[in-house]
């Protein structure tokens, strides 16, 4: 399979390109939008914007809105021109015979004014939150990738130096570090965790509370990225959301492997518009019919308004909630048993931005006021239904960022920027057995904490990005001051972009990172508030990067990353913290509820490649993925161990093939070496507990997994149908993600995911 994928990826330029055939009398679509500047958000009046292979074109009027009407149903590329500006080439537009299609198109000025228009373009477009280590998703390339179950986090794992924790959740190890060391914004807010059943004081969960219809482009780092981004020292994930179409009154109704949804959008007002969705689970159907003791259920909804107010300024409005609940089967003593290692989690949360964004003529002001909240009850029993671990918690967060990005000439942007952030809802009523809460002697050491506190945090930049001939630089420096710790912390960041021949150019990057530890951190021990300090890290990436052809893109990056000021964990000398989600307190001590200190350390280092071929005229499209890696920590015995999230090797071989505008097949395979992990002590007094003297000295079996899709989609008078067959893990591969504790057979057994897993997806868009 392997080499089947990977010989489909390296002939992907000789496939014949997608003929465009209309019948007389055959379903069209719209493609609408605006054209912008992505200096200062103007819009472009007089663009050209063309879909390309289909004779479709027109020009940008006003604030750069455009209509293109007449569009053959199909997957298209659009193309976007105007002097003084780089052409831009947006590949995979699906046009439908339902709803209009709603796409901006930025458009990047010009170093050096020219006065025509160019129209040759690539397809990958570059990205100002990084030099180095970035990649880009489009929703259809999130949409139609096999096995993610349009899961926008899911699919981030594609890139290089991306590891996968476990089966079944998205948490995310990137280069080594654990998944509370990721940051994701939403249209510019930070959230501190996007997903149903959220992690507390990390990042992940089975599945984003983000619907992929909401998504226009998801952007991505595993390092490198600027000053205007901070307090996280791993990856960046942005997840920038489209607006409702501005056209007409539209729906669309979808089922998915997880559940179904509406969503609504349209104009409002003069020059507003709307897009809203609720969708609800059927997990718990499905769950109660294979007849399972454990039973999740969610809801979400979701909704963005934008409102322009005259040529330079608009107001957008982002708002997501969710409801999680997880109900318990007891009825047996197997469900009882069963259910005795999980660590239940109901939860309700929100997260919600109102952005103000200003163009001036050489610059643009963006004001962001954000709100996040999350009630957590997290409760686990013994088989005799006694607690042993309680957790009612509230994190309230409110914050304002501001920035201003300014244009002092062509070969030189200033960016400055200050966020505050006041967390005045943090509220905590925690017990845990002390059974499952010993010291480093192993005695029992039982918590019960009830407290309330807030935090005050802020943080300041600047970022210049000028040329020096060819070379772009980009330097900035950030500081960061968190109040409820009395700690302040500079981080000073560069980075270099230098030409190499006609296609190719090496980057460059340098910078220090801080993180302050999660909340629920400080409710583990009175003191840790005294002994935590924000974690730093010093990362060096140097990169190589060429367009073999304008869809046809390759690049390999080095990096070494030292940390320090790591979280040790007082109870376990040689661990440091890198939990892991739903966390089970029978098998470790959860969310780091013990004694910490910041005196650990650790190093990861690395190699990624990577080839990643673009849907274009040519109508396959490809990844390839490569990483080695090391990762080591440091504890309170200063001995370097294996961190919890090496994972040695990881390869990504993603292929597809859209033979025509109604059938479209994808496939993907990957390999990675098994995570470390400690085993359980199989005598004596610690029988049945984590042995930590073998910390993560063994290592779990090889995963390997072959994912396809194939989707069908019907175009009727004013309506679409899709429909997909997404079947994941087609050989049955029998994939390890975990140990525990077998009461009944008082020995240590692996945790198997599920085998083959088919679902089927319907949309239906009017």
């Amino acid at each position: 399979m392997i080499r089947v994928l990977a010989l489909a990826v390296l002939l992907l330029p000789l496939a014949a390109p997608l003929p465009a055939q209309q019948s007389p009398g055959a379903p069209t679509g719209s493609i609408v939008g605006r054209v912008v500047s992505a200096a200062n958000g103007a819009g472009i009046s007089d663009a050209r914007i063309e879909v390309l292979g289909t004779g479709r074109a027109t020009a940008s009027g006003a604030l750069g809105r455009y209509l293109i009407d007449s569009v053959p149903v199909g997957a298209w590329r659009v193309r976007a021109t105007a002097i003084g500006f780089e052409p831009v080439v947006l590949t995979d537009i699906l046009v439908g015979s339902g709803k209009p299609v709603e796409l901006e198109l930025r458009l990047t000025p010009r170093v050096v004014e020219v006065t025509e228009i160019v129209v040759d373009a690539p397809y990958f477009q570059p990205t100002v939150e990084s030099a180095t280590s970035t990649g880009n998703l489009s929703a259809e390339d999130v949409r139609r990738a096999p096995g993610v179950q349009e899961d926008v986090v899911r699919a981030v794992a594609l890139f290089p130096g991306v590891a996968i924790t476990t089966g079944g959740r998205n948490d995310l190890a990137v280069r080594g570090g654990a998944p509370y060391e990721n940051l994701f914004l939403v249209d510019g807010l930070e959230v501190p965790n996007i997903n149903h059943f959220g992690s507390q004081g990390s990042t992940g969960g089975p599945l984003t509370v983000l619907n992929i219809d909401f998504i226009r482009e998801a952007s991505f780092s595993t390092g490198g990225f600027g000053v205007q981004y901070g307090d996280r020292t791993a990856s960046l994930s942005s997840f920038s959301l489209r607006e409702g179409n501005s056209e007409r009154l539209a729906g669309e109704v979808n089922i998915s492997a997880t559940g179904f949804g509406v969503i609504g959008e349209g104009p409002l007002g003069k020059n507003g518009t709307f897009l809203a969705s609720v969708r609800r689970s059927y997990l718990d159907l499905v769950f109660r019919a294979a007849d399972f003791s454990f039973i999740p259920e969610y809801w979400d909804a979701q909704m963005k308004v934008t409102q322009r107010i005259g040529t330079r300024s608009s107001l957008s409005l982002v708002a997501v909630g969710a409801l999680d609940n997880v109900i318990l089967d007891e009825e047996t003593a197997d469900d009882r048993l069963d259910n005795s290692r999980i660590a239940a989690p109901d939860q309700k949360s929100y997260f919600a931005g109102l952005t103000w964004n200003y163009s001036l003529p050489k610059g643009l002001l963006t004001a962001t006021l954000g709100r996040t909240w999350t009630r957590f009850a997290t409760s686990q029993y013994d088989t005799l239904l006694a607690p042993v671990y309680l957790n009612r918690s509230e994190e309230g967060d409110n914050s304002l960022k501001t920035e201003l990005a300014w244009q002092f000439s062509p070969r030189l942007q200033v960016t400055f920027g200050n966020t505050l952030r006041i967390a005045d809802q943090l509220d905590y009523d925690v017990l845990l057995a002390g059974e499952y809460r010993t010291d480093s002697l192993n005695q029992p050491a039982p918590l019960a904490a009830d407290t309330t506190f807030d935090a005050l945090r802020n943080a300041t930049y600047v970022q210049a990005s000028t040329f020096a001939g060819s070379v772009r630089i980009t330097a900035g420096v950030r500081g960061d001051w968190y109040g409820f710790l009395d700690a302040f912390r500079l981080a000073p960041r560069v980075g270099a972009n230098i030409p190499v021949g006609q296609t190719g150019s090496l980057n460059l990057s340098l910078g220090q990172y801080y993180q302050a530890p999660p909340f629920i951190w400080l409710v583990g021990d009175p003191a840790n508030i005294d002994r935590l300090q924000p974690i730093r890290a010093d990362a060096a990436i140097v990169g190589y990067e060429r367009l073999f052809r304008p869809d046809l893109k390759g690049q390999v990056e080095v990096y070494y990353k030292r940390y320090a000021d790591y979280p040790a964990r007082l109870f376990r000398p040689e661990a440091v913290l890198q939990p892991t989600g739903f966390d089970d307190v029978t098998s470790d001590i959860p969310s780091g509820l013990e004694p910490l200190s910041s005196i650990g350390t650790g190093r990861s280092y690395g190699v990624e490649l990577q080839l990643q071929k673009k849907f274009s005229a040519v109508p396959l499209y490809g990844l390839v993925s490569l990483t080695a890696n090391r990762s080591e920590y440091a504890g309170v015995d200063s001995a370097y161990y294996t961190g919890s999230f090496e994972t040695r090797f990881i390869g990504n071989l993603l292929a597809g093939w859209r033979f025509n505008p109604k059938w479209e097949v994808s496939g993907k395979y990957r390999l990675a070496t098994g995570l470390p992990y400690t085993p359980f002590a199989a005598a004596g007094p610690e029988e049945g507990e984590r042995d930590f003297a073998q910390y993560n000295q063994q290592r779990l079996p090889t995963y390997s997994a072959v994912d396809i899709r194939i989707d069908r989609r019907w175009s009727f008078r004013a309506v679409q149908l899709d429909v997909y067959l997404d079947i994941q893990n087609l050989f049955g591969a029998e994939n390890v993600t975990g140990t525990y504790w077998n009461e009944r057979t008082q020995q240590e057994e692996f945790d198997e995911g599920l085998g083959i897993l088919p679902t089927i997806g319907v949309n239906v868009e009017f």
